[in-house]
């Protein structure tokens, strides 16, 4: 998360180089969401996910190599940016299709809150971590611990039980099973709402490409100042997902998440005003990624738990494959197309005006699909079969 985005803006000293290697990492994830999803409908869905996190390692250890040399290669980082992405979302959606499996679709919400708090809490110390060793070391180092830490990952999913589909699609072609999953969403008006406010939510975090820049422009481009940015919003997340037990009272939580939703691009906006004086503050540029990443959390949370609660199990795997493929496509248009928009018109107009559109959207996504407002984490009859 430090390491790529700094050592691509150290190579290059420009933003759009920094915005295209991600977007590049975010076309491999699209990918491999896609293809996940399918295979996750048809095969072992343990079985996928941890040939998905090895594959995965072997593309962190080729950066850790490529760093150590006096001059890295930007195609190396290019390539294999493309090589994590694809893998690393290979497992992603059989992931998702296993929390049911292994909670019960009546424990989704809290099950969901427990992952993303540990995640969020390593996302606290991590980033901030990536700074230090950065700064005191090298972006090498970066790099290798991350493939540690992937290797200890895959040893801990070995321990998953065997989840296999409870209707395989084996007879259908990958093409169709993944249309006919798309057609799916695409006629259930909630589902469909839902994936839409995901992949908004998603968007509004394209935000972290700007971080290198800002830094190197107002804070002297300080790494440990870097590391804070990327900590302020898992840091609100981990805040959030803590003290997310509320969220299984809210009566209509797709109404709920709507207006969640309108916050998180309001802080969008918010944080790019702050860049709009000559001299930016440090803490309140934090306090917004806080708030941010805390009423992020929530958003999610609630929309995956009404997405996995009202989606059929043989269905699992491709709508999460393409609710996250549609995320990660969101996430990527949307840092390209801030990239260049910062390229002609500025980098705090780029922030606010992603925000700006974000809140549009959302709004008028709230004003027209009643099932969105209507909906409760009841699960549908079709989904509980």
């Amino acid at each position: 998360m430090v390491a790529l985005p700094k050592q691509v803006y150290e190579i290059s000293g420009d933003t759009l180089q920094v915005g295209l290697v991600l977007a590049l990492e975010g076309a491999g994830l699209f990918a491999g969401l896609l293809l996940g999803g399918v295979l996750a409908d048809r095969y072992d869905r343990k079985k996928l996910i941890v040939l998905a996190r090895s594959i995965c390692g072997l593309g962190y250890a080729t950066l850790t190599v490529n760093a150590l040399f006096a001059q890295a290669s930007l195609s190396v980082i290019y390539t294999f940016s493309l090589w994590n992405g694809f893998f690393g979302a290979l497992g992603i959606s059989a992931l998702l299709a296993s929390m049911p499996h292994i909670v019960g679709r009546e424990k989704l919400l809290e099950a969901r809150a427990i992952s993303m708090l540990s995640m969020r809490l390593i996302g606290i110390a991590a980033p901030a971590l990536a700074g230090l060793i950065i700064s005191l070391g090298s972006v090498a180092w970066a790099y290798g611990l991350t493939t540690l830490g992937t290797i200890i990952t895959v040893i801990s999913l070995l321990h998953l039980p065997s989840m296999r589909p409870s209707r395989q699609v084996d007879h259908v072609q990958p093409i169709t099973a993944l249309f006919d999953a798309l057609k799916y969403i695409c006629n259930q008006p909630l589902i469909r709402s839902l994936v839409i406010m995901g992949a908004l939510i998603s968007a509004s975090t394209a935000i972290r490409i700007f971080f290198p820049e800002l830094v190197a422009q107002y804070f002297s481009n300080q790494a440990w100042v870097l590391g804070l940015f990327y900590a302020a919003v898992p840091a609100g997340a981990a805040c959030g997902a803590f003290l997310s037990g509320w969220a299984q009272n809210i009566k209509r939580p797709g109404k709920t998440m709507t207006w969640v939703s309108i916050a998180v691009f309001t802080c969008v906006v918010a944080f790019g005003l702050t860049f709009s004086l000559t001299t930016a503050y440090l803490w309140p540029t934090l306090l917004c990624l806080f708030v941010f990443g805390y009423l992020n959390t929530i958003a999610s949370l609630l929309q995956y738990t009404l997405l996995q609660a009202h989606t059929p199990d043989h269905y699992l795997g491709r709508v999460n494959g393409l609710w996250t493929a549609l995320d990660a496509g969101g996430d990527s248009l949307a840092m390209s197309g801030a990239a260049i928009l910062a390229k002609i018109a500025g980098t705090t107009l780029s922030i606010v005006s992603i925000g700006t559109i974000a809140l549009a959207i959302s709004a008028t996504i709230m004003s027209l699909s009643s099932p969105l407002r209507r909906a409760c984490f009841e699960p549908a009859l079709e989904a509980k079969n």
